[in-house]
């Protein structure tokens, strides 16, 4: 069996990775100019270049297994600023990186009671390093295979620093230790700027 990719598998790899660099730019011209920023406008007016990403990589599109948690609770996550933000743990997502078998959680808000869209806050080998240290966040969404079952992509290409990672005037969700992964995810966003 070949390992060698066919021509459309190339196509589409080419096709993913423009569009994800298309997202990236338009997310910093938002962050450089928007009065929304999560960027001091100090900052943005002394020369914000982007922020700083992984290159992009289709193979960290990955398929999980989604298992819904049925004594699904309402849990407190503590946030950058002390605070508690209380998120429903709604679903068992398990995935393969490498060699490595990972689970995450997946949130939802309080009030919602369906598996539709997942809020994934985590850590990982990366986190304090290559990454932001208080972990990244990723959202996904629930859908069936063929079969039935339920699955979902985590494109972890998507992974996001929370805005407390540019400035401290914000409240930030913190990855429960169960989010903690062994494994690095070497995709996404990466460190932002100096003392960030």
């Amino acid at each position: 069996m070949s390992d060698q990719l066919t021509p459309e598998e190339i196509a589409e790899r080419e096709d993913y990775t423009q569009q994800l660099t298309e997202f990236r730019r338009q997310k910093d011209h938002f962050f450089g100019s928007s009065p929304q920023s999560p960027i001091p406008a100090a900052e943005r007016r002394s020369g914000f270049h982007g922020l700083n990403y992984y290159p992009p990589n289709p193979d960290f599109q990955i398929v999980a297994q989604v298992t819904p948690i049925t004594d699904s609770d309402v849990v407190e996550l503590n946030t950058s600023t002390g605070d508690m933000r209380p998120q429903r743990r709604a679903a068992r997502l398990a995935f393969t990186v490498g060699d490595a078998d990972l689970t995450l959680v997946g949130f939802t808000d309080p009030d919602e009671d369906h598996l539709h869209e997942l809020f994934i806050p985590f850590r990982d080998a990366t986190s304090g390093g290559e990454t932001y240290g208080a972990g990244r966040y990723l959202e996904a969404v629930v859908d069936q295979d063929d079969d039935g079952a339920l699955q979902t992509v985590l494109d972890f290409n998507l992974a996001y620093n929370p805005y407390c990672a540019y400035s401290e005037d914000y409240s930030c969700p913190i990855p429960p230790a169960e989010n903690r992964l062994a494994a690095p995810i070497t995709a996404g966003e990466r460190t932002y700027g100096e003392g960030h």
